[in-house]
């Protein structure tokens, strides 16, 4: 889909693996980040891999902020943007399962993974949060919003493209192996009310992007995917050439 939006406009993709050691990477005129989803695990290499392969998008500073969810749901909640309400738990710190649902997941992850949902005050909230502490991570612990829509807003170049409807079920009592979620996606118009949550949220990363996408969880920001999102672009016919635009744009600029 992306790959024929490209070569029309005279860009020929290549895929290669991130990590991968034989890739002469000053061979590319530009470095698109799309499906790096084993970046949460090896974060710290994945920034340093960012630093050496300018120019890259979306750009290192957006990559670094978009990476902790302690960071950019701080700097949104410091500007007044609704998000889910969230604890971050530290090396060091006690932890007690809140009295009513909630979830437990890694500041840095991704897919779902090492992430679970634990009915209200379920110890074994509290064993996956020190597996996480233990790991040398920061957990951080929500309240579990049932019956409460997901929404997912995608931009291109900065400008809103298309959303969708998004279920995702994280196990209950304990994270499960595999690289992601299963989810269920279903059409979803977003709101005026959404879109500027969502617009809100992208002013405040330090660069612009390429790509973003807002989760909203009943109106309240859940993720700011800025790193490696799926953009679903079937969602919108007109989204695969408005990204490769967007891209040749960007390869022509001095």
């Amino acid at each position: 889909m992306i790959d024929a939006a490209l070569r029309s406009r005279g860009v020929e993709p290549v895929w290669v693996v991130w990590d991968d050691p034989a890739v002469d990477w000053s061979r590319f005129a530009l470095v698109v980040v799309r499906s790096a989803w084993d970046y949460a695990e090896r974060w710290r290499e994945f920034l340093r891999w960012a630093e050496r392969v300018q120019p890259i998008e979306n750009p290192l500073g957006v990559l670094r902020f978009g990476v902790d969810k302690e960071l950019y749901m701080g700097a949104l909640h410091r500007a007044g943007l609704p998000v889910v309400p969230t604890a971050f738990v530290h090396e060091g710190e006690a932890f007690s399962p809140p009295p009513e649902p909630f979830v437990v997941k890694p500041a840095i992850s991704a897919g779902g993974r090492r992430s679970a949902r634990f009915g209200g005050g379920d110890p074994r909230g509290e064993k996956l949060v020190g597996e996480i502490l233990a790991g040398g991570d920061t957990a951080m612990v929500q309240p579990f919003l049932e019956n409460v829509g997901e929404s997912a807003l995608v931009f291109v170049d900065g400008g809103y493209s298309h959303s969708l409807r998004r279920s995702a079920a994280l196990p209950l009592g304990g994270s499960r192996d595999g690289l992601f979620l299963e989810e269920e996606l279903g059409s979803h118009e977003a709101t005026p009310a959404e879109r500027r949550v969502a617009e809100s949220a992208l002013e405040l990363l330090p660069a612009p992007t390429l790509y973003a996408r807002v989760d909203l969880l009943g109106g309240l920001v859940l993720e700011l995917e800025v790193v490696e999102p799926s953009l679903y672009l079937s969602f919108e016919p007109s989204a695969p050439d408005a990204l490769a635009a967007a891209v040749a744009t960007r390869l022509e600029r001095p």
